[in-house]
C-alpha cells in the first residue's frame, strides 16, 4: 500500500478548510448561546451576519427562525405572535431555498403553521421533514449524519408543543429514537424534559434535564429548567441552588439573576429580590429588551407599581417602545387599588401608536375588562334610575293636584328628584357607550380565539351583569356541548332571554329542555312565567294553561315542588279573582293553605288571598247589608293570619279597614268608595280600563261608558290606570272620592 504523502501546500489548504469549518461552527454556537441567554437582538445580528457570509448554510436560517420564535415566547406580553411567526416563516422559507434537502427548516415551517392554527400545513411540513430522514440499518451509515438526524427528530417532537400542551403519543417516540441515535446531545434531553413537564411528570423531566447537564457540564440551561420546576411547584427553597449553580457555571448568565429576583419576590424577600434584579440590569445595561423582560418579571411577581415606574423610565430613554403601554395598562388594571382611568389611557395610547398586526389577544381582552370595571356601578345606577323615575312622576302628579299652600314644598321634592334623574340619565348614557365598546373589544378578542370557552363564558357573564340579557343568552348558547348537554345550561339561557324580555325566545329554549326531560318542573315554571309576562294584566289568561300544566307535573311530588305549586296557585287564584270566578279563586287559595301544613308562609299567603277575594266580592253586592257576610269572612281570614303571626301588620291594617267599613255600612255610608270616568285624549270613553290600587289586589274595570265605582282599602296611596293601547298613569289618592282620568294612546 502506498503511503499518502501531502505536500505543504495541500496541508495548508486542509488546515485552512478545517479552521474555517471550526470557526463557522463556533460562530453558530456563539449565536445559539446568545439565544439561550435571551439576548435575542444580539443573536439575531450575529445570525444575519452568518447568513450574509454563508448564504447556502441552511442551519443559519433555521436558528434565526428559532430565535424569532423564542424571542416571542420570552415576552408574549410585549411581542406579537403574528409578527414573530411572519418573520420566522420568511426566514425558514429562505432556508428551504438554500438547501431543500435539510429537514430543519421544514420543521420550523411546521411550528409556525401549528402556532397559527393551520394544523394541515403543520402535518404536511412534518411529513416533508421526515422524508429526508432516510431509513437506516447502521448508525455508521445513517444519512444525514447521526447527530443531525437525531437533532431533527427531536425538533419534530418539539413541534408538537403548543399552548402548554403536547401530544406525547406523537412526540415521545421521536425523542426515544433520537436518544438511541445520539445519547450525548443535550438539546435532545432538554426537549424531552420540556415535554415531560407539560404532562406533569416532574421526575422524568428532571431526569432528562440532568442528562442534558451531564452531556454539557458547562451549560447553565438545565439547571435553570430544573429550578423552574421547583418554582412552579412552590418549592422555592429547593429551586434556589439550581439557579445559583447556573450562575456558578456562567457568572454573566443574566437570566439566572432575573429568575432569582423573581423567586425572592414570590417569597416576599424583597431586599434580596432587588439585589438580583439589580445585577440582572447591570449585566444587560443599555439593553432595552432585557429591561423589558425585567418589567415582565415584575408583572408576573405582581409588582404592578414597579412595572409602571420602569415603563416610564424606558419611555424616557426610548419613546419608540410604545408597545410598553400594554404592560403598563395591564398593571394599572391589576394593582390594588386599581386605576381604571390610567389603565384605559395606556391602552388607548397602545391602540393609537402600535400597528394593528402587533395588537394581541390580551390587548382587546384587557381593554374590555378595563371598560367594564370602570363602569362596575352601572347595574346599580340603572336600578336607582328606574326607582327614581316613578317617584318623580308621582311627585309631579301630587304637585299638579296640590293646593297652593302645599305646592312649594312638593316643588322642592320635584326639583331634587329631577336633578338626580337628569344626572343619572347622563351617567348611564356615558356608561352605556363604554360598555358597548367593551363588548366590541370582546368581539375582537373572540375573532382571535373563537373557541376559547373561558372567554365566551366571561363575555356571557359580563353581558348578564351589565343587563345585556339577550347577548348573555346567545353567548351561553355557543357554549352548549352537544356531546354533553346539561339542563342547567339550557335553563340559564332561557332565564337570560326571560330577563331580557324576549319571552318567545325563552319559551323556545325551555321547550327544548322539556323535549329532553318531559317532567322537568323548573322548565314548566319558567314557561308559565314567560306567558304571564306576555299578559301582564292577565286579561287574556295566556299563562293559565301553563300554570295548570305545571301543577299537573309538579304534584307528583308536591312537597319537593311546593314553591312551584304555590306560585301556580297564586297566579291561578288571582286570575280567577280578576275574572270574578270567586269560588274557583278561593279553591286555589285553599290548596295553597293545605299544600304543606308546616309551611306558615304559604298559609299566610293563602289566607291573605282568601281575604282579598271576599273583599273584592263586596263590589258585586248592590246593597250594603249584602256586603256584611263577605266582610265577616274576610275578617276571619285575616284573623287566621294573626293566629300564625300575631305581629302581621298587613293583616292588622286590613282588619281595621274592615271594622271601619262595617261601621260605615251600618251608618249607610261608604267612606272609601271612589268613582270616576276614564276617557281618551279625544274625549271618548275607554271601556274595560283597569283601575287598580297600587301594591294591593283591589281593582275594578270601567264599563262601556268608561265609568267605574268601587271601594279601596283604607290608607291606599296611588291608583294605577291602564288600558290596552294606552299609556298607564299613576294618580295619587287624596281625600277626593272622584277621579276622572284621561289616558294617552
Amino acid at each position: 500500500m502506498k503511503r499518502l504523502i501531502l505536500r505543504p501546500a495541500i496541508l495548508l489548504a486542509v488546515f485552512l478548510t478545517v479552521s474555517a469549518i471550526s470557526t463557522q461552527a463556533q460562530d453558530l454556537n456563539s449565536a445559539q448561546l446568545l439565544t439561550r441567554s435571551e439576548q435575542y437582538d444580539k443573536a439575531e445580528a450575529m445570525l444575519k451576519e452568518l447568513i450574509q457570509k454563508e448564504p447556502g448554510n441552511s442551519k443559519n436560517y433555521f436558528f434565526l427562525g428559532e430565535n424569532y420564535l423564542l424571542d416571542y415566547f420570552a415576552d408574549t406580553i410585549s411581542n406579537s405572535l403574528a409578527v414573530a411567526a411572519k418573520s420566522a416563516k420568511e426566514i425558514y422559507q429562505k432556508g428551504v431555498e438554500a438547501n431543500p434537502n435539510d429537514p430543519l427548516n421544514y420543521v420550523g415551517l411546521a411550528k409556525v403553521a401549528y402556532y397559527l392554527g393551520d394544523d394541515k400545513t403543520a402535518v404536511d411540513m412534518r411529513a416533508k421533514a421526515k422524508s429526508f430522514l432516510l431509513p437506516y440499518k447502521s448508525l455508521k451509515k445513517i444519512n444525514p449524519p447521526a447527530k443531525d438526524y437525531a437533532f431533527a427528530l427531536a425538533k419534530i417532537a418539539e413541534s408538537y408543543i403548543k399552548d402548554g400542551e403536547v401530544d406525547t403519543s406523537l412526540a415521545l417516540p421521536l425523542i426515544r429514537e433520537a436518544v438511541k441515535i445520539d445519547s450525548k446531545n443535550k438539546d435532545i434531553y432538554l426537549i424531552a424534559g420540556d415535554i415531560y413537564i407539560l404532562v406533569n411528570d416532574g421526575s422524568k423531566a428532571i431526569m432528562n434535564y440532568n442528562n442534558a447537564q451531564f452531556a454539557d457540564p458547562q451549560s447553565p440551561t438545565a439547571n435553570m429548567k430544573i429550578g423552574n420546576i421547583y418554582v412552579k411547584g412552590r418549592a422555592l427553597n429547593a429551586a434556589i441552588p439550581y439557579f445559583e449553580q447556573a450562575i456558578e457555571l456562567n457568572a454573566n448568565y443574566a437570566p439566572a439573576y432575573r429568575e432569582l429576583g423573581q423567586l425572592y419576590s414570590l417569597a416576599q424577600r424583597f431586599d434580596q429580590s432587588k439585589e438580583y434584579f439589580k445585577k440582572y440590569l447591570e449585566l444587560t445595561a443599555g439593553n432595552i429588551p432585557a429591561k423589558t423582560r425585567y418589567v415582565n418579571a415584575l408583572f408576573y411577581a405582581k409588582e404592578y407599581d414597579e412595572v409602571v415606574k420602569n415603563v416610564e423610565e424606558i419611555f424616557q430613554v426610548d419613546k419608540s417602545r410604545t408597545y410598553m403601554n400594554r404592560i403598563a395598562g395591564y398593571s394599572c388594571f391589576e394593582k390594588t387599588p386599581p386605576d381604571y382611568d390610567k389603565a384605559q389611557s395606556y391602552m388607548e395610547t397602545l391602540f393609537k401608536t402600535v400597528s394593528p398586526e402587533r395588537i394581541i389577544f390580551k390587548d382587546y381582552h384587557y381593554m374590555a375588562r378595563i371598560l367594564l370595571k370602570k363602569n362596575q356601578d352601572y347595574p346599580k345606577m340603572v336600578d336607582e334610575l328606574n326607582s327614581l323615575k316613578p317617584r318623580l312622576e308621582n311627585e309631579k302628579s301630587k304637585y299638579a293636584s296640590a293646593t297652593a299652600a302645599n305646592k312649594p314644598k312638593i316643588k322642592e321634592s320635584v326639583d331634587e328628584l329631577t336633578g338626580k334623574v337628569s344626572k343619572l340619565e347622563a351617567d348611564v348614557a356615558k356608561a352605556d357607550a363604554d360598555i358597548d365598546r367593551a363588548f366590541g373589544e370582546y368581539a375582537k378578542a373572540l375573532e382571535m380565539k373563537p373557541d376559547n370557552k373561558g372567554l365566551l363564558n366571561e363575555i356571557a357573564n359580563s353581558y348578564y351583569s351589565y343587563k345585556r340579557y339577550e347577548g348573555a343568552a346567545k353567548t351561553w348558547a355557543k357554549l352548549i356541548d352537544p356531546a354533553n348537554e346539561k339542563m342547567d345550561d339550557y335553563m340559564q339561557i332561557g332565564r337570560a332571554f326571560y330577563n331580557g324580555e324576549k319571552y318567545k325566545s325563552a319559551d323556545s329554549v325551555f321547550n327544548v329542555v322539556l323535549k329532553k326531560s318531559p317532567n322537568y318542573v323548573p322548565a314548566y315554571l319558567w314557561i308559565a312565567r314567560a306567558y304571564s309576562k306576555m299578559d301582564p294584566d292577565t286579561k287574556m289568561g295566556l299563562a293559565k294553561p301553563k300554570f295548570e300544566k305545571l301543577i299537573e307535573v309538579a304534584q307528583a311530588d308536591s312537597l319537593k315542588n311546593d314553591s312551584e305549586m304555590t306560585e301556580a296557585f297564586g297566579y291561578l287564584s288571582y286570575y280567577h279573582m280578576m275574572n270574578e270566578n270567586f269560588s274557583l279563586s278561593k279553591d286555589y287559595y285553599n290548596r295553597m293553605i293545605n299544600l304543606d301544613p308546616a309551611n306558615k308562609e304559604n298559609k299566610i299567603k293563602g289566607y291573605y288571598g282568601l281575604g282579598s277575594v271576599e273583599m273584592r266580592s263586596t263590589s258585586n253586592e248592590k246593597t250594603n247589608e249584602g256586603r256584611l257576610p263577605y266582610l265577616s269572612r274576610a275578617a276571619e281570614a285575616y284573623n287566621k293570619i294573626l293566629e300564625i303571626d300575631p305581629s302581621n301588620t298587613s293583616a292588622k291594617s286590613q282588619l281595621n279597614y274592615i271594622r271601619e267599613f262595617e261601621a260605615s255600612i251600618r251608618k249607610g255610608i261608604n267612606p272609601n268608595e271612589i268613582k270616576g270616568v276614564i276617557k281618551s285624549t279625544s274625549g271618548q270613553p275607554i271601556a274595560y280600563a283597569s283601575i287598580r290600587v297600587k301594591d294591593t289586589a283591589a281593582e275594578n274595570l270601567s264599563n262601556g261608558k268608561g265609568e267605574y265605582k268601587f271601594e279601596i282599602p283604607q290608607g291606599s296611596e296611588v291608583l294605577i290606570i291602564s288600558a290596552k293601547g294606552y299609556k298607564s298613569k299613576e294618580i295619587p289618592i287624596t281625600k277626593s272620592r272622584v277621579y276622572n282620568v284621561t289616558l294617552e294612546q
